[in-house]
This record gives C-alpha cells, sequence and structure tokens, in this order.
C-alpha cells in the first residue's frame, strides 16, 4: 500500500517540533506516534523502516524530533505531539499508539501512565517500547520502571539481547 510523506512543524510553547507523517492511501484509522532517544533524531533509520513498514500497512505513523536529555521536557513535547494529533482536523483518527526508542519509549511510557485517567475517550490505545531503557549501564538494581507499573492498556516491549540498558535476568 502506498503512502504518502508530509513534513511538520508542531507547536510546542514558542518553539516547532520537526515531525514527519506517513500517511496511507487508504481512510485512516489508527497512528503511531515514534520518536528517538538521546541522541539522534526523528531520521534514525530504525525508526524510518519501521514508520514506512506500519504505513504500507495502513497506519498513519508520525514521527517527530525532541532534542536534550532532560526527560521532563521530551514528556512536554511527547504530550504536545499527542494533542495535537488528537485535535488536528486534517488527521481524523479513532485512537494512536504511543512509541520510541530508548528514551523516546521512557517519555512515551510516562505520558501514557500520566494521561489514562483523562483519556476518557480511549484515544490512546496502547504503547510501543523499543529498547526501553530500564536501567542505567552496569545498574541493573536502579530500575526505572516506576511509570510502568501504572499503564493499563497493552505494551509492546521490544530488545535486543545485547542491550546493555535492558538486560535480561539470569
Amino acid at each position: 500500500m502506498s503512502h504518502t510523506e508530509v513534513k511538520l512543524k508542531i507547536p510546542f510553547g514558542n518553539k516547532l517540533l520537526d515531525a514527519v507523517c506517513l500517511v496511507p492511501s487508504k481512510s485512516l484509522t489508527y497512528g503511531i506516534i515514534l520518536t528517538h532517544g538521546a541522541s539522534g533524531d526523528m531520521n534514525l533509520p530504525h525508526l524510518m523502516s519501521l514508520a514506512s513498514h506500519l504505513a504500507s500497512h495502513g497506519f498513519f505513523c508520525l514521527r517527530f524530533t525532541c532534542k536534550g536529555l532532560n526527560i521532563v521536557h521530551r514528556i512536554k513535547a511527547y504530550k504536545a505531539v499527542l494533542n495535537y494529533l488528537k485535535t488536528s482536523g486534517e488527521y481524523k483518527l479513532a485512537g494512536v499508539f504511543l512509541g520510541g526508542r530508548s528514551m523516546g519509549s521512557r517519555a512515551a511510557a510516562s505520558v501514557m501512565c500520566h494521561i489514562e485517567p483523562d483519556d476518557a475517550d480511549g484515544f490512546v490505545r496502547g504503547l510501543i517500547c523499543i529498547s526501553y531503557p530500564l536501567h542505567h549501564p552496569k545498574q541493573q538494581h536502579k530500575l526505572r520502571d516506576e511509570d510502568l507499573f501504572r499503564i493499563k492498556d497493552p505494551v509492546l516491549f521490544v530488545s535486543g539481547s545485547a542491550d546493555e540498558m535492558c538486560e535480561k535476568r539470569k
């Protein structure tokens, strides 16, 4: 299935966030929001490939860039993107899945657990975590799992076997 690429500037405070939408040629129902980790941007090859694959199967995909290592800033930016998509007159979606890679998935998880009580219309349908940073490298005892236990909607975790921030327990 074909799709169209649309470049966007999403308002965030007094700044604009760079974003790209992949819009499937058929009618839209569900969308996926994706963002990058602490380094890189929305043009990370993995995110571009995932978004393209999902769009080719009928999902609206929005990738965005939010620079900076401050997790609170990243969460606020993610909320701005979600609000933009939810209130967009152009893209009328029945719901979205929040997603990201590494720090981006951590921001998505935090947004998810904080909006669930207010999401009466069920717009947010689930969470996709790619390489979720469960702990700092070599600090498995300091888990970053506080938000994860509060999420009620479905969550998909994808992590590699050599991920230093999400090691398998032995």
